[in-house]
């Protein structure tokens, strides 16, 4: 309970700085006051920090004593790689498109539903079953979440995204989710199958190394537009942009490292409940410490997930203590067997 306590932890602190630094990217106009610009090459942005966590995550394979296993690995381990690499680097643009046709508050909400596409993409893609209280928590964790999201009064009439909500823009959240929830399943089976093979600093490093190479060939043969030479003048003309960047990747690369280890101890499911709620403790937090309110809703809502969570941890608890005692029972009852046994008596 303590390193995932250590886990959450690190995930809250380098992701909270990580959306503080994106928006310090994409918001801060660069240049003379005079003609101001600013930084809207997200998919450069991206390949930079996957760039950098790649870097990260084989420091810290090589600093750990390991190798990256490139020989021993069977071939089937590397075309999972390049699928849920593949897969990751697609499901933010349509993310991004999503944004022009709905408003930031529904996208919010859609994201605070990813757990049932993650669970979907388990159960339709690769046949895993969950116990029965699984599927409850998810659903309570789901529900609460989308009514904190959902009760949450903006101040102020300055709201972000679209001005009204389409089809088509809907459609392109769901192909996220799905998407996402694709990653996340692909990510689980690898662990299952390739077990020994994998740790979560090995996954990092091959879905950045193999993603960056996605991304530079889009960006190099990408027909519609130059963003990938649009993004490299843009530094040239404003170098304090390359710092700010640099600082946005590397506070991913970081956050990853937790995720990754998180991913692989605990699995997807755990992970995204843990980032799915990171925007919940985070506004409890606000709370507490600046006393602002909650309406009804939100805290019903808050109910719901504290639920969830208690009910997970009273049944891990429960089947712990169930084991301990096979494992008692197991021991004794062996201990037992040795001792009934009386040695053979010696014959002349």
């Amino acid at each position: 309970m303590l390193v995932f306590t250590f886990c959450v932890a690190g995930i809250y602190a380098c992701f909270l700085t990580w959306g503080v630094v994106q928006e310090r990217v994409s918001t801060t106009s660069y240049g003379d006051s005079d003609a101001p610009e600013k930084f809207r090459y997200f998919i450069f942005l991206n390949l930079i920090q996957s760039l950098i966590a790649a870097v990260v995550s084989f420091i810290y394979i090589k600093v750990s004593g390991r190798n990256l296993n490139l020989t021993s690995s069977p071939r089937a381990l590397y075309t999972k790689y390049a699928q849920v690499a593949l897969t990751n680097c697609t499901g933010s643009p349509f993310g991004y498109a999503a944004l022009k046709h709905i408003d930031y508050p529904t996208m919010i909400l859609g994201k605070s539903c990813k757990l049932i596409p993650v669970m979907l993409m388990n159960l339709v893609v690769y046949r895993r079953k969950f116990p029965l209280y699984k599927y409850v928590c998810v659903m309570l964790i789901t529900a609460g979440v989308s009514m904190f999201m959902l009760y949450h009064t903006v101040e102020g009439s300055n709201k972000k995204g679209a001005a009204t909500n389409s089809l088509w823009g809907l459609f392109l959240l769901g192909t996220n989710l799905v998407i996402d929830g694709l990653t996340n399943a692909t990510q689980d089976q690898i662990f299952h199958d390739f077990g020994q093979f994998v740790s979560g600093q090995h996954m990092m490093f091959f879905m950045n190394a193999i993603g960056s190479i996605y991304m530079t060939i889009f960006l190099v043969f990408n027909p519609y537009n130059d963003e990938l030479g649009q993004a490299i003048r843009f530094c040239q003309t404003h170098p304090s942009v390359i710092g700010d960047v640099f600082l946005f990747g590397l506070c991913g690369a970081v956050g990853q490292c937790f995720i990754f280890y998180t991913l692989q101890q605990y699995g997807s499911l755990r992970l995204v409940t843990v980032t799915v709620t990171r925007k919940l403790f985070t506004m409890l937090l606000s709370v507490f410490w600046f006393n602002h309110k909650l309406s009804m809703g939100q805290w019903g809502g808050v109910a719901l997930v504290f639920t969830a969570i208690g009910i997970e941890a009273y049944i891990k608890k429960m089947e712990s203590a169930r084991l301990k005692k096979e494992a008692f029972r197991s021991n004794e009852k062996d201990k037992g067997l040795t001792t009934d046994i009386k040695p053979a008596k010696k014959i002349d």
